[in-house]
C-alpha cells in the first residue's frame, strides 16, 4: 500500500479553512462562489488520489454517493411531512422537542430525526428574537449525541454492527447517553429561559385545537422504506441507493405541494451540502489513509486515549471511516492485553471499555463542528434559509468548546479512568 506524506493533508486543511474563514470575510461572495472553491480544491486532489490508488477514490466515491443520497432522500421525504404544532412557545416545549428528537434518532437515525423536527422547531419559535441557540443545541442533541443507543442511530455504530458488534450492545451506552443528553438539556433550558425572559417574550398559544397535527403521513411509509433499506441491505449499497431514490421520488410526486411550501422547502440546503461534502470527501482521503497506515505511531493504548483521538478526528473527518480506523487499531492493541470482558470480532477481540470509547468519541464529538456529522451542516443550512443568523464555523466551535468539551472531560473521568 502506498505511503502518503503528511503534506498530502494540506488540501483538506485548505478546504476546512475556506469553509471557516471565507464566509467571515465576505459571506455574499462565498454564497455565490463556494461551488467554484470546492471544485478548485477537490477536483485536483481526486485526480492525484486516482493516480496513486484508484481503489481509494472508488471506495470514497461509493461512500459519498451513499452518504448524499441518504441525506437527500431523508431531506425530500421529511420535507413532505408537515407538523402543525399548536403548542405554547416556551422553553419546556422546546426541551420536549429535543427529548423527542434524542429518542427518535435511535429509530430513524440522527439524519432522519433532524430533518423531521428542525422545521417544526423553527416555526414554533418564529416570533422570537434569539433563535441561534435553539439550532446549536438541536445539532448537539438530535443530530449527534441522541443517536448513540442503537446501530441505526449513527453510521459509525452501524459499521460496528457490520463488524460483529451485537446489535443490542449499544444499549450499554445508555448511562453516557442519559448523562450527556441530560446535562445538555439542563443547560439548554437555563439558556433558553434566560433569553426568553430577556426578550420579554410571554408564553402564548399559537392556535386553537389539537396540540399537533400531522399532514403528509404517507411520507412516514417512505421514511420507513429508507430505514429498512439500510437495515436489510447493509452490504448492498447499490440496492440501498435504488430503494432510497425510489422512496424520495414517490414522496416528491405523491405529496401535495402545499405541504412542502408551508415547510419552506427548497433545494438550496441539499445542494450546498452535496457540493461542499464532495470536496471534503475527496480531500480527506489522504488523512484517512495516513491514519490507517500510521495510526499505531500515535501510541494510543488506553480507553480515554481512544475516546479523545477518535473524537477529535471525528470532529473534522467523516466519523464513520474514523471509527473503522480506530477499531482496526484497537484490535491490534487488545491482542496484547488481557481483560476479562471482550467482544468477538471474527476471531479478533476488543475490550468493552475501548469499544465504548471509540463509539462515544465518534458519535458524541461529531457535534464539535458543523462538518463533524452530515446532518449538522444540513440543519445549519435549513436554519439560515429560515433567516436565522447562525454562528460562523469558529463561532459554532466556541459553543462546542464551552459546552461540550467540559461534558466530554466529565465523561473521561466517569467512564474511562
Amino acid at each position: 500500500m502506498p505511503q502518503l506524506p503528511l503534506y498530502s493533508v494540506l488540501p483538506f486543511v485548505l478546504m476546512l479553512l475556506s469553509i471557516a474563514v471565507i464566509p467571515l470575510i465576505n459571506a455574499k461572495w462565498w454564497h455565490h462562489n463556494y461551488p467554484k472553491v470546492s471544485l478548485l480544491i477537490g477536483a485536483p486532489m481526486a485526480v492525484v488520489v486516482a493516480v496513486i490508488n484508484w481503489q481509494w477514490l472508488y471506495k470514497t466515491s461509493v461512500d459519498y454517493v451513499s452518504f448524499i443520497i441518504l441525506l437527500g432522500s431523508l431531506f425530500i421525504i421529511s420535507g413532505g411531512i408537515l407538523l402543525r404544532e399548536n403548542l405554547k412557545i416556551s422553553s419546556i416545549n422546546n426541551g420536549i422537542v429535543l427529548v423527542i428528537g434524542a429518542v427518535l434518532a435511535n429509530l430513524i437515525g440522527t439524519t432522519g430525526a433532524a430533518m423531521l423536527l428542525i422545521r417544526p422547531l423553527i416555526r414554533m419559535n418564529a416570533e422570537r428574537k434569539y433563535k441561534a441557540h435553539l439550532i446549536v443545541f438541536f445539532i448537539f442533541i438530535v443530530a449527534n449525541i441522541g443517536g448513540s443507543l442503537t446501530a441505526l442511530g449513527d453510521p459509525p455504530l452501524f459499521l460496528g454492527f457490520l463488524q460483529g458488534v451485537p446489535f443490542f450492545w449499544t444499549f450499554k451506552l445508555l448511562p453516557a447517553w442519559s448523562l450527556n443528553n441530560g446535562l445538555l438539556l439542563l443547560i439548554f433550558l437555563v439558556i433558553d429561559f434566560v433569553l426568553m425572559k430577556r426578550e420579554g417574550f410571554r408564553d402564548k398559544a399559537k392556535r386553537n385545537g389539537a396540540p399537533v397535527k400531522i399532514y403528509g403521513k404517507r411520507n412516514l411509509l417512505f421514511l420507513a422504506g429508507v430505514i429498512l433499506a439500510i437495515l436489510i441491505f447493509p452490504e448492498l449499497p447499490a440496492v440501498q441507493v435504488i430503494i432510497m431514490i425510489t422512496m424520495a421520488f414517490l414522496s416528491f410526486k405523491l405529496t401535495p405541494k402545499k405541504y412542502r411550501q408551508e415547510n419552506g422547502f427548497t433545494w438550496a440546503p441539499i445542494k450546498e451540502v452535496a457540493i461542499l461534502f464532495a470536496a471534503i470527501f475527496a480531500t480527506m482521503i489522504p488523512a484517512l489513509q495516513i491514519l490507517e497506515t500510521r495510526g499505531a505511531e500515535l501510541g494510543i493504548q488506553t480507553p480515554y486515549q481512544f475516546f479523545w483521538a477518535t473524537g477529535v478526528l471525528s470532529s473534522f473527518l467523516d466519523n464513520a471511516p474514523t471509527y473503522l480506523s480506530f477499531l482496526s487499531l484497537a484490535k491490534s492493541v487488545c491482542a496484547t492485553l488481557s481483560h476479562s470482558s471482550v467482544l468477538l470480532f471474527d476471531g479478533s477481540h476488543i475490550t468493552e471499555e475501548i469499544l465504548m470509547a471509540i463509539s462515544m468519541g465518534a458519535v458524541f464529538m461529531g457535534a464539535n463542528t458543523y462538518i463533524g456529522n452530515g446532518p449538522n451542516f444540513m440543519v445549519k443550512s435549513i436554519a439560515e434559509e429560515a433567516k436565522i443568523n447562525m454562528p460562523s464555523f469558529f463561532g459554532y466551535m466556541v459553543w462546542s468548546i464551552l459546552i461540550l468539551i467540559p461534558i466530554f472531560i466529565l465523561d473521561t473521568f466517569i467512564f474511562f479512568m
